[in-house]
Parts: structure tokens; sequence; C-alpha cells
């Protein structure tokens, strides 16, 4: 691109005085309508053996037919079946572009979907299970690069937060089909979303992919049509391209001199402040979402509730009021996001949600000891209570901190290593969880959970900063060390550069 016609058109753009049109917005919500769909389709998947375990051991006339062991790999075998697609997706995306690995995720999901809908055998369930453990892969990983390279800051907050709610929506929806109907019509509604999910070959590539390519006309069409022209935009595009220029020059000169191979390379930037330092607090937020327990309830509600309540019934009514109770708080979640700082709101629902747990936990615990006698709706207050707050918080807000966190340089490395310590820490958690709750009884496991949760919002609270409203560059600058700020600084023209 012509230096002087980019600085010209930077120029003419940044003093326009005319207002962002609505269709940029438009065009990043069809963007981000199929990552929501595929968190849909994840959340529909999810939910699936909470309601088909009790069907098949039903129709087998003995819970033989699935037990315990079983039950917990088929929670658990998609987050493992990730961890291979946790290193290639990554690299698919980086070098071919960010579409790419949707177009195979397709696919994937229609084998999976059909192994689904047509198995007769739990060995069928547990196939189609370690094949949706890509989709768990893109929504981690992928998905990070999408919704923050297509999205203005202004609304990456949002979409981020509703994406993870869309999540429970399919938990939900897929739990009533189960109630209601037979489990395998959850296959048909996927077949559906499957259909629409074909417009991601309407998408445009990421700008971000494009300028680190070296493809700075194609980086800036793309860039104006995803988020217009207004002064932000263009500022956060100059700043795109320089950045990207800059990484593009130093990658020329290390292959032209004598520079260390791609493993001293890869190491650098793994022990580089500004890589380790976003890369904790990212995996940590995750810790407090999965050790809060809120996950494994909602896949072990039913087993949870009839524990507790010795009613099937309670269960089934109380999974669902507890999956919409759930869904409704994490809407309010995402509009609180729009109105408040995500910091404080992580912080203050997730303790009052570790309240709830001690209090389950106590209650339980006086029930246990026959001091008090079991209310099923005070049960299922507490867990309502407990369930809000954390889908406030914690819920939506552990993907959103971790997503802005993401730094562009070593991204895909970052990516990488962040989805396969989150799909390990969802998989244990969803393996062992039966196991607590069978040896330490309802109390102790609420316990577990509140002492946890407890611990990973003290570390937090130490090192976690605030991501609302700031650019990806903006946000890996805050990592950086002096040394590094300086350096870019000096690279820079000092009154482009917005280190702060």
């Amino acid at each position: 691109m012509d230096q002087s016609f980019e600085e010209n058109r930077y120029t003419s753009a940044c003093s326009s005085s005319a207002k962002s049109s609505w269709l940029p917005l438009i065009r990043q919500m069809f963007i981000c309508s199929g990552v929501t769909s595929y968190f849909f389709i994840y959340g529909l998947f999810f939910g699936a053996p909470t309601v088909y375990v009790p069907q098949i051991r039903k129709e087998a006339n003995s819970t033989d037919a699935i037990n315990m062991e079983t039950m917990s790999w088929l929670f658990s075998i998609s987050s493992y079946g990730s961890l291979p697609w946790a290193i290639i997706c990554p690299i698919i995306a980086e070098r071919y572009g960010r579409k790419v690995p949707y177009m195979i995720l397709w696919v994937n999901t229609m084998v999976s979907v059909s192994l689904f809908y047509f198995s007769k055998s739990v060995t069928e369930l547990f196939i189609s299970g370690f094949l949706q453990g890509m989709l768990q892969t893109i929504q981690i990983g992928v998905s990070i690069m999408v919704l923050t390279e297509y999205v203005s800051p202004k609304y990456r907050g949002i979409f981020i937060t509703f994406k993870s709610a869309t999540f429970y929506w399919g938990i939900w929806i897929s739990n009533a089909i189960g109630t209601f109907f037979h489990w395998k019509n959850i296959g048909i509604l996927v077949f559906s979303c499957c259909v629409y999910n074909f417009s991601i070959l309407f998408w445009p590539e990421s700008p971000y992919w494009l300028a680190s390519k070296g493809r700075f006309e194609e980086c800036a069409k793309c860039h104006r049509w995803l988020k217009g022209e207004d002064k932000d935009a263009e500022e956060e595009l100059k700043m795109l391209i320089l950045s990207s220029k800059e990484n593009l020059k130093r990658k020329q000169e290390r292959r032209e001199g004598n520079q260390p191979n791609s493993i001293v390379r890869v190491y650098n930037t793994v022990k580089a402040r500004r890589f380790y330092k976003p890369l904790i607090p990212s995996v940590l937020t995750i810790c407090l979402y999965h050790f809060s327990g809120k996950l494994a309830c909602t896949g072990y509600v039913i087993e949870i509730i009839k524990s507790i309540t010795v009613s099937e019934s309670t269960a089934y009514e109380g999974m669902l009021v507890l999956d919409g109770i759930t869904v409704l708080g994490m809407y309010v979640g995402v509009s609180f996001t729009k109105f408040f700082k995500r910091r404080p709101l992580l912080f203050i629902s997730a303790i009052i949600g570790v309240i709830f747990l001690f209090a389950l936990s106590l209650y339980l615990y006086l029930i246990s000891l026959k001091v008090i006698s079991e209310n099923k709706y005070l049960t299922l207050f507490l867990l309502m209570g407990f369930s809000v707050t954390i889908s406030c918080g914690p819920m939506i807000l552990s993907m959103c901190f971790s997503t802005e966190l993401t730094p562009l340089k070593g991204r895909s490395i970052f990516i990488s290593i962040f989805t396969l310590s989150t799909c390990t820490i969802m998989g244990s958690i969803l393996k062992i969880s039966p196991y607590i709750f069978k040896y330490f009884a309802s109390h102790g496991a609420f316990l577990f959970y509140a002492i946890m949760s407890s611990i990973f919002i003290a570390i937090l609270y130490k090192i976690l900063p605030e991501t609302k409203d700031k650019t990806i560059q903006e946000i890996e600058k805050y990592f950086c060390d002096n040394d590094n700020v300086v350096e870019e600084q000096e690279l820079m023209n000092p009154t482009d550069a917005r280190i702060k």
C-alpha cells in the first residue's frame, strides 16, 4: 500500500465528523451469529447425556446399562477429545485464516451429529462425543481470534458474553427435549443449526490475519467493511497496520540474518512477560468458573437433586427451573457488562455465589445430621441463588477476560496453551465430580467448590486487570516490560502510539 495514499486516507477518515453507520454493527452481528450458533450446538451436545443416560437406563430397565464410570466418561470425553485439536486448530487458523477451521468444523459436526442420531450403542455415543472435541476447541480457541479481531471494542464484551449465554440456552433446550421427548430429537435441532452455519462461507477474512500476511489493502478493505470508517475504527486500523509492518520487518531480518531457530523463538515468546502474564489470569478465570462447580452441577443436576430430595419428578422439574434461571442470570450479566466494569462485576458476583455455596453446604450438612428436615423449596432457592450469581459473573466473564487478554504476538501459541489448559481442567472436573458427590456427599462437594472458588478469587483479585473498552493492542501493551514499551514507542510515531 502506498504510504502517502495510506496517510491521506487515515487523515481524511479521522477528520470526518460523520457518525458511524449501523451497517458495521449488522455485519459484526452476522459474523458473531455463526460463532454463537456453534456455542448453541455445543450446549445441545453437552446437555444430551443429562437426559439420554436416564432414558437409556429406563429402556434397559437397569442402571448398569450406563454405570457411574461410563456416565462420567460420556460427560468428559469431548474435553479430552479436544486436546489434539487444541494444537492443530490454532495452527490452521494462523496459516490459512480464521474461516478454514470453521469450515472443517462444519464437516466434523455433521459427522458427529449423524453418529449421535443414528447410534445404537453407547460406543457410538462415545465416538460422537470424542469427535465433538473439535467443537469445544473451536469455541474456546479460534472463537477468541474471531471475536477479538472481527468485533469493535465497544461491542466486544456484549458479543463475547452473549455467546457464552447461548451455550446454556443449548443445554436448557437439550434438557427440555429430553424431558418431554426422545433424546434423539436433539440431533434434529443440531442438523438445523448446521444448515445455517453454511453462512460461514460468506465471511470476510480477518483484518488482523490479512495484516499479519502483509496484505494491507485487503486488510483495510475488510476492516472498514466490518467496523466502519469513524475516527476510532481508523485509529485501530492505523495501529494494526503499523504494528504488523514492524512485525513483518523483524521476521524478514530474522530470515536474512543469523537469528535463533524456531524452537528458540518459541521459547523466547513463551518466557516473555507479555505472553505469560496475561496467560496466568486467563487460565485462573477459567479455573474460577469450573471450580465453582456450576458446569458440573449442570451436567449431573438430575443425579444431584435426586440424591437430595429422593424424588425423580422433583429432579426433572428442578433441572428445568435451574437451567432457566441460569440463562436468565447470564443475560442479566450480559446487560451489566454494558454499564459496569468487568473486574468488579466478576468479583462481586463470584463472592455472593461462594456465600450461597457455603450456605448450601451447611444446610445439607444439618440435614444429614437430622438437625433440620429437608425442604425442596429451600433447596431449590439456594441452588437458584448459586446459579444466578455464578452465571452473572464467572460463567460469562471468564471467557470474556480470557478472550480480551489474548495477545497479538504469539497468538496461536497462547491460544493452544490456553485451550489445552481449559479443556483439561473442564474434562477433569466433569470426570471427578460424580465421585466427589459420592464419597463426600452433597454437603462436602459444595464445601469443596466453595473453598476452591475462594482461593481463585483471592489470587485473581491481585493480578486481574480491567479490560473494558480497550483495544487488543492497548491490553497487550499493559503486560509489556518497560523496556519493550520504550522500544515500541521509538519504533512508532510517538503521536500515533497509545501505549497507556
